[in-house]
């Protein structure tokens, strides 16, 4: 390898936050072959799509939250603006509204939300556990009364059979390239916050914000602003898994999207996002998602009860934090030098 690869390696290897990625990457490749030795249909092809499009909802609610974890801040109402996606858009094509306009009201709903979120917590100081747990409750709400506190009707029953086989087809059903259209929506999506995260200005004034919010505004940050940037990537992240798992049912239930906050705050912090803010890449994201699918995929083909499934991804965020919390606390460092 030449001098110039050598560098470049070097450069990459010595990025703040490649440590955990490659921590979890490595976690993520012993978990998968460990259940494919317990069981071998976990090597099959069928089941690596359907683990691919699984964690797709994983790896899309984690990228809204890590985002905001980068910050500092949280978003609690992530996983309502999910069923909120999914019951605005499902109502309104039962009622023969275009799939497009339907996913149009949908995401204005979701960026409402978003402004609102990051104009309390950027502009008015709330802290975000209470702002957003605010939003939480009116985003629910909104799902609950769109269609007056019930599930919708199919929504074939509305837009007709073939208009929601396109849609089910385009967001959960439908291939390309033989992999399900889902993980391609996830894929895009990630490469496109992944550029903006690590090669643009907003993406530098992110990690400043979690840095240090004080020393951020001194060098000419826009604190407000780029904290409404963050929720509203969150928005648009929870909005298109509303309209996964609209698609996925084929149609709007009120729950959707359930804890998914907290399934997002897993899969960041699992990938090395820390919580404490200013630390951590979207490619741990990436495979953070992929180890809290793969644990969950393998622990059902095992036979393992849901109790232990939660149990077990449980000890893995804890301990994901508690070693981020113990490496910037300079222990490790103190002991080497030691």
């Amino acid at each position: 390898m030449d001098e110039k690869k050598q560098s470049v390696v070097k450069r990459v290897l010595g990025t703040r936050g490649m440590g955990a990625v490659i921590t979890a990457f490595a976690g993520l490749i012993i978990i998968y072959v460990a259940f494919g030795i317990i069981d071998r249909n976990v090597f099959s092809g069928q089941n690596v799509m359907n683990l691919l499009r699984s964690m797709s909802k994983y790896l899309l609610i984690g990228i809204g939250q890590s985002y905001l974890l980068i910050t500092g801040n949280i978003d609690l109402s992530i996983g309502s603006m999910v069923g909120m996606s999914a019951m605005v858009s499902a109502t309104l094509m039962t009622m023969e509204i275009s799939p497009v306009i339907a996913i149009a009201v949908a995401l204005a709903c979701c960026l409402v939300c978003g402004v609102i979120n990051g104009i309390l917590v950027g502009r008015f100081k709330l802290p975000p556990f209470i702002a957003t747990l605010g939003t939480m409750f009116v985003s629910r709400g909104v799902a609950y009364m769109v269609n007056n506190n019930r599930n919708t009707d199919a929504i074939a029953t509305g837009i007709g059979k073939e208009a929601g086989d396109r849609f089910q087809n385009f967001f959960y059903y439908g291939k390309t390239f033989g992999v399900f259209n889902t993980f391609w929506i996830a894929l895009v999506l990630f490469l496109l916050f992944f550029f903006l995260l690590s090669k643009t200005r907003t993406g530098r004034h992110i990690y400043a914000i979690g840095s240090n919010v004080e020393a951020a505004k001194l060098s000419g940050v826009n604190v407000v602003n780029t904290t409404i940037k963050a929720y509203l990537i969150s928005a648009v992240c929870a909005c298109v898994v509303g309209l996964i798992l609209c698609a996925q049912a084929g149609m709007g239930n009120m729950e959707a999207g359930n804890m998914y906050e907290m399934y997002g705050v897993a899969a960041g912090v699992i990938g090395g996002i820390s919580p404490l803010g200013g630390t951590g890449l979207l490619l741990g994201t990436f495979a953070g998602a992929a180890v809290w699918q793969t644990l969950e995929n393998g622990l059902n083909m095992i036979g393992a009860q849901v109790g232990i499934q939660r149990l077990v991804i449980g000890v893995i965020v804890v301990f994901s934090v508690l070693l981020d919390v113990v490496v910037r606390s300079g222990n490790f460092r103190k002991r080497a030098e030691a």
